[in-house]
């Protein structure tokens, strides 16, 4: 071993003593691996085998453009791609961008010994030092990408000129600095940065990458939150071998992928949950009270014993207490739990906000109490009833923004939603479609403002009906025009068709004028004998005992609608699907009953 430093180095320098290691990307859609990043390594157990002390060194000695040529070779050459769409990242510091040295190499010629192609690559701009001359990069980064190369912005929310980078070379990704990422969960400024970096990349059709991925928690908020790629130790060391993600990890992707697809119309209370103040149910009162003067800003405390929440304190309560008379001779030494509210408002994480927000309204508190959110009976973190309603309005805000004009009923992404939300829960439910047969003719007859006032009766109807013999939480969505989608968990959900179709047939000669209809005229030009405008129902019935899926339901639905428009006037048929084979075969024939 050559104990001088520069002769080391050298050494390393001359003989190409370095090599890559690779750590996998992984997609935040379906837990895929992207590709991978090359990080450098020196020579084991040598002054260089970090790449901390390996490039400063270099940068230091002038030759780092040397360096991050060999570094670029040894990358490709160690590459182990068995799809030619993985890519490779490989980083390039901000300063070789002003190398006057600085030119293309013999990358291509490299690539295409590994049969690989320029679209493989991604230069990863590390923000070690920041980038003094832009138009120089963006000059030299445009030659690349002109090659059909990709750009990444390495370390962005820890270097200074990030966004300004972002904003001058437009990069296919943003890597976002593990400062940020690091316990993301607990801390709701960190969450509110990359949320912002999560909006402009989406409108500047960017890449999120997430690095330094090491927590569970972690990588459960990153997926809700939108971020596209993330990388770190739990999901993959840096390695000589092609990566294998741990099944638990592309489980928790992919379920959380769909919770973040799903959230408009299911948020939970852990979607809200901030840090708390915490202290043991045996701590002076004294102490809590310290603890508030110093912390302005803290507003209340939860008070635990053995790690389970079992008291919450506030500070506008605490200051009541000791501002009595004698309050500070009498409380100032005892323990915090002759003091605490005993009986605090404990929900479990999982919960529905609404449902939270109606516990919350009915006790005698006030809209900056907390609300405790624990996490399999242990302390998780609590959010106060004004967040919860803040929470409520902004949901329904954005739920509104995609209703339908015409009905205020939800539309298809919120019925997407819904469904997705309800196949994931594994519960029974039944879905039941509704379209109205020769409403053309209606249309044609009586105009459009009429044709409104009909879509507008029926979503009523559906809703009456749903109200008198479903579920508190069955839900009602106008997919669009004269066809609507009620989703339910009643146990008889053909006592909602009877009375959908039975509210249907009452209510609708009223909008005939007076007229008496014995026939229709169809889309095709053929007369029709019947008294005008019926309703068409098909539900499918989900047993949850084997997979189902969207597919599956549209499929069925579409079947029973041909069965129900093939037999005259307001007609249900029905059929059961996600049952056991045995089962299914006996009840698999779908049932007509005209009303």
């Amino acid at each position: 071993m050559i104990a001088d430093p520069k002769e080391q180095f050298l050494d390393i320098l001359q003989r190409k003593l370095i090599h890559s290691v690779y750590q996998p990307i992984v997609s935040l859609k379906d837990g895929s691996v992207l590709g991978y990043e090359a990080l450098t390594r020196g020579p084991e157990n040598s002054l260089f085998q970090s790449p901390m002390k390996l490039f400063p060194y270099a940068e230091k000695a002038g030759v780092l453009y040397s360096l991050e040529k060999i570094a670029r070779e040894m990358a490709i050459k160690g590459a182990f791609f068995t799809q030619t769409n993985e890519m490779l990242f490989i980083n390039i510091s901000a300063a070789i961008l002003q190398d006057p040295y600085f030119a293309p190499g013999n990358t291509l010629d490299l690539l295409q010994e590994r049969g690989l192609q320029p679209g493989n690559i991604v230069f990863e701009i590390t923000e070690r030092s920041s980038i003094e001359d832009f138009t120089t990069a963006k000059r030299v980064l445009d030659h690349y990408r002109a090659q059909g190369y990709r750009i990444a912005i390495d370390d962005a929310g820890a270097g200074y000129s990030s966004l300004q980078a972002i904003a001058e070379l437009n990069p296919d990704f943003i890597k976002i600095d593990r400062s940020l990422v690091n316990n993301i969960h607990l801390h709701k400024n960190k969450e509110y940065i990359v949320e912002t970096f999560v909006t402009f990349a989406d409108k500047l059709n960017i890449s999120l990458i997430a690095e330094g991925i090491e927590l569970k928690e972690e990588l459960q908020q990153l997926t809700r939150m939108g971020i596209h790629y993330v990388q770190g130790y739990l999901l993959g060391m840096p390695s000589l071998e092609k990566a294998e993600i741990d099944p638990q990890w592309v489980e928790l992707i992919v379920q959380h992928r769909r919770i973040r697809d799903t959230s408009a119309g299911a948020l939970t209370i852990g979607d809200v949950i901030a840090p708390i103040p915490i202290f043991d149910s045996k701590a002076l009162i004294s102490e809590v009270a310290n603890f508030f003067k110093s912390n302005v800003k803290a507003q209340g405390a939860v008070i635990v014993s053995d790690g389970a929440p079992v008291g919450l304190m506030m500070r506008e309560r605490l200051f009541q207490q000791l501002a009595g008379q004698y309050g500070f001779s009498l409380f100032w030494n005892r323990s915090i739990d002759q003091m605490m509210d005993p009986k605090p408002l404990i929900v479990d994480k999982d919960m529905p906000v609404e449902t939270v927000s109606q516990l919350a309204t009915s006790r005698d508190t006030n809209l900056y109490d907390f609300v405790i959110i624990t996490n399999e009976g242990r302390m998780a973190g609590a959010a106060s009833i004004r967040s919860i309603l803040e929470c409520i309005t902004n949901t329904r805000m954005e739920n509104a923004k995609v209703a339908s004009p015409l009905t205020g009923l939800p539309g298809n992404l919120q019925i997407q939603r819904e469904l997705t939300r309800r196949l994931m829960e594994k519960k029974p439910f039944s879905v039941l479609y509704a379209d109205l047969d020769y409403f053309k003719w209606f249309n044609d007859q009586y105009g459009f403002q009429k044709g409104d006032q009909l879509i507008q009766f029926t979503a009523d109807v559906i809703q009456h009906a749903i109200g008198v013999c479903g579920k508190l939480d069955d839900f009602v969505g106008h997919i669009g025009g004269d066809d609507f989608i009620m989703i339910t968990s009643a146990e008889e959900p053909q006592i909602i068709c009877d009375e959908i179709i039975r509210r249907f047939d009452l209510g609708v000669p009223s909008f005939y004028e007076g007229e008496d209809w014995t026939y229709v005229v169809d889309r095709k030009g053929n007369r029709i004998e019947t008294s005008g405008v019926t309703i068409s129902l098909s539900l499918v019935v989900c047993g949850m005992e084997g997979q189902i899926t969207l597919e599956e339901i549209s499929q069925s639905a579409a079947t029973l609608k041909k069965l129900s428009k093939a037999n005259p006037g307001s007609v249900c048929c029905s059929n059961n699907i996600g049952l056991s084979a045995q089962v299914d075969s006996e009840i698999h024939k779908a049932e007509a009953t005209n009303f």
